[in-house]
């Protein structure tokens, strides 16, 4: 009998690369036959990794098969990914437990002349343990040679050296990787490879419209739950054991699971009770929830998104949380704002790349193209001017992204400044309350987070006023 954690870890993840189902999605969907909570969580061990490690797999498949990936049947690919990744990375998972299921799945729902293929590869590559053939970092000797020069001015060989390394050994599209080492250079970009493919830390924001961070540190510690204080967000925690049993307390109304680079931008509005706010892109929710604590449930917070799906997660979330003071609207701010310029204050979280959260959603890694970068700024420079008609004068605009590239961020806004002259931007540094962030606000006076530097999700910020 196949393991149902394996067979459903192979149809998320054929759900995935087959129909660009977002990851979380695709897990929801295969939950259902895993009833089991330690089966659940192998499932969501072997998607999420594999997904992590795409392009080193890859590679292992393509040098073990000996043939060109696309020569491969999808679904021999596929049980070969979610195979490889156990043998290398669940040291736990014993490789004959996984080697028999990878047959099994052949036979089950694939070409079965292929079961003895897969059984090949997979066999070939626990001989060849621990040593995997896989690019090596270039010699040390050479980058001291070029430490000092822009990787611009770096030899060929070497450029192509350090961008098969990163992008293969270290599972990163090389467009990407290119482009990071051109911005940051090459050990910045390692490091920020590295830690993407560090398993994401679970984060939650204390509901202070119902509970204390202590209150809510000692209710875990009760569950046995360990909850260490975030370093930035003030109203934050680290679940540093325990998450085992954090679903037990899914229906409490005193928390609300959010990355911490996430919880950085809600401070930045400043609100206050008896405010005229807009959080305009507003799904799931966790900043609408921080806000309408920030207002103690007074004043108005008219929380706004684009689908009837978002809004539903977005209402689920304000309902179930106490947030008593939003009020959900749906608009599209890629075409206008249903509102005139009566706002004190608006966030517009734009849709974007998502690519500052790639150690969190690794499969966005792999659905963006480079493309994708340019297309969505113009959207994003409309839906900011839009947003800026609802701002009233004196009011201010914060623009943000999880981006982690400057066409989406500081591009943006420079674009939106040369066309609305009622606007100036505003240094976040002057926001005393938010002192703690240090060089999370650089010297341009924006948000800007960095994996490399922060250990946070690549956030970006700017605060735009009306005059």
């Amino acid at each position: 009998m196949i393991a149902p954690a394996r067979m459903a870890a192979f149809r998320a993840l054929r759900t995935i690369i087959r129909r660009s189902v977002a990851l979380p999605d695709s897990l929801h969907r295969v939950r259902a036959d895993v009833p089991d909570r330690r089966d659940r969580a192998l499932l969501n061990e072997i998607v999420t990794g594999t997904l992590r490690w795409l392009n080193t797999l890859d590679h292992l498949i393509v040098h073990f098969a000996d043939r060109p990936l696309l020569k491969l049947n999808p679904v021999v690919r596929d049980v070969l990914r979610i195979s490889i990744y156990q043998l290398i990375h669940l040291d736990r998972v014993p490789p004959s437990a996984v080697v028999n299921d990878a047959v099994n799945i052949i036979r089950t729902v694939g070409p079965s002349q292929a079961a003895g293929l897969t059984n090949a590869v997979l066999r070939a590559l626990l001989r060849a343990l621990p040593t995997l053939p896989l690019p090596e970092e270039p010699k040390e000797s050479e980058l001291k040679a070029v430490s000092g020069l822009h990787f611009s001015a770096w030899p060929n060989h070497l450029r192509q050296e350090a961008l098969r390394f990163i992008s293969i050994s270290h599972s990163h599209p090389a467009w990407l990787v290119e482009r990071w080492l051109e911005r940051y250079g090459y050990s910045e970009t390692l490091a920020w490879a590295k830690f993407n493919n560090e398993p994401a830390r679970l984060t939650l924001r204390a509901n202070t419209l119902h509970t204390t961070t202590e209150a809510l540190s000692l209710k875990f510690r009760e569950a046995s739950i360990v909850a260490e204080p975030l370093r930035y967000g003030r109203d934050g925690l680290n679940i540093a054991s325990g998450r085992q049993f954090l679903p037990d307390l899914t229906l409490s109304r005193d928390f609300f699971v959010q990355a911490e680079a996430s919880q950085l931008i809600p401070p930045l509005i400043q609100a206050a009770p008896g405010m005229v706010i807009l959080d305009a892109c507003a799904a799931p929710g966790g900043k609408t929830l921080a806000l309408a604590s920030a207002m103690a449930n007074q004043g108005i917070l008219v929380a706004g998104d684009f689908s009837n799906d978002r809004l539903n997660v977005l209402a689920h979330t304000v309902s179930r949380q106490g947030a008593s003071v939003a009020r959900l609207v749906a608009h599209d701010l890629s075409l206008s704002a249903p509102f005139g310029a009566v706002f004190d204050r608006v966030l517009v979280d734009v849709p974007c790349s998502g690519l500052g959260t790639v150690q969190r959603d690794p499969d966005i890694r792999w659905r963006r193209q480079s493309d994708d970068i340019q297309h969505l700024a113009e959207r994003q420079l409309r839906m900011l001017r839009s947003a800026a008609t609802t701002v009233r004068t004196g009011g201010r605009l914060l623009y943000t992204t999880c981006s982690s590239e400057p066409e989406e961020n500081e591009r943006v806004i420079e674009a939106f400044l040369s066309i609305e002259t009622k606007f100036r931007s505003e240094d976040l540094r002057t926001i005393e309350e938010c002192s703690h962030f240090g060089s999370i606000l650089n010297e341009a006076g924006y948000l800007r987070s960095y994996p490399h530097l922060h250990d946070l999700d690549a956030f970006f910020a700017g605060s735009l006023r009306r005059i």
